[in-house]
């Protein structure tokens, strides 16, 4: 009889992941985000969790080609895999749900499912900054698609709501990255000023883009 740990994914794989390229300057989010913060964090966090990643997935046999199948199934790896994959994952949708510029309005058919499911925008603004606060240490707060119904959630750590081991599971449409890393040189333990400070620069076509894919 095969035990649950025997089903494990067996082990050696020449996939690589890449540190993928900002879709903007270092500092062309600022005044919001400052442009060292950004270095760092992209350059440095980001990049070790691609190395990471690459690093553990030598040795494990026959893994999946993309990364959302990976974290789909984190479960079957390692914690290394688990905490690298989700964090390269996140940080790679993070970047994108961010630009230079950003007008604070959602755009038409994502409004119109934001205020089908919170009531309006900014109630929606609301919930989602409670959850951001509220948030115990390091962690994400989420916009999600579940069961075609928009959802607001935490998660810890690297961990997002595509992992089978999440308790808060959807397809993931919006994130925001509560690690002090994301925030602490500018900001410091003000946390409500860098998540009051993001609302200005959220890409809303891009997570309307994906709410239209999640659906």
């Amino acid at each position: 009889m095969t035990t649950s740990t025997e089903k494990k994914i067996e082990i050696i794989s020449t996939e690589r992941f890449e540190l993928p390229s900002l879709p903007y300057t270092y500092n062309a989010l600022e005044p919001f985000i400052d442009k060292m913060t950004m270095e760092i964090h992209h350059d440095k966090h980001h990049g070790a969790y691609v190395a990471n990643l690459n690093k553990a997935l030598e040795m494990v046999k026959d893994a999946p080609l993309t990364i959302e199948e990976i974290i789909k199934n984190s479960s079957n790896y390692s914690l290394a895999i688990r905490n690298n994959g989700g964090g390269h994952f996140n940080h790679s949708m993070f970047w994108k749900l961010m630009k230079p510029n950003g007008n604070g309005q959602p755009t038409e058919k994502l409004a119109v499912a934001l205020n089908s499911s919170f009531g309006s925008f900014d109630n929606f603004k609301s919930k989602f900054t409670e959850a951001a606060m509220k948030h115990f240490g390091s962690g994400w707060a989420w916009l999600v698609v579940n069961n075609n119904k928009l959802e607001i959630g935490t998660t810890s750590n690297q961990d997002n709501p595509l992992m089978d081991v999440s308790e808060f599971k959807g397809v993931p449409i919006c994130g925001l990255d509560v690690w002090e890393h994301a925030y602490y040189l500018k900001y410091q333990n003000r946390r409500a000023d860098y998540i009051n400070s993001w609302w200005s620069i959220v890409n809303w076509n891009e997570v309307e883009k994906k709410l239209m894919n999640a659906k």
